[in-house]
């Protein structure tokens, strides 16, 4: 399992109000077996020119609004 997609990758949400987000990290998550679990991106936007973070983004949400 490797992250698909990189830091800095842009995406627009699917919501009424889209959002322009950027990639900002990947999470990767381990067992105690030191097996790879699930992997999580951090994504930023900007909402009345303050800078939100969302730190639980699924592959599928970037896929579906993938853009350069």
């Amino acid at each position: 399992m490797e992250a698909q997609f990189k830091v800095g990758q842009k995406f627009k949400t699917r919501h009424k109000r889209p959002r322009f987000c950027i990639v900002t990290d990947v999470l990767k998550t381990y067992d105690s077996k030191g097996e790879l679990v699930e992997i999580r991106y951090v994504a930023e936007h900007t909402f009345m020119g303050q800078i939100i973070t969302d730190r639980n983004v699924v592959d599928t949400t970037i896929a579906i609004g993938a853009y350069d």
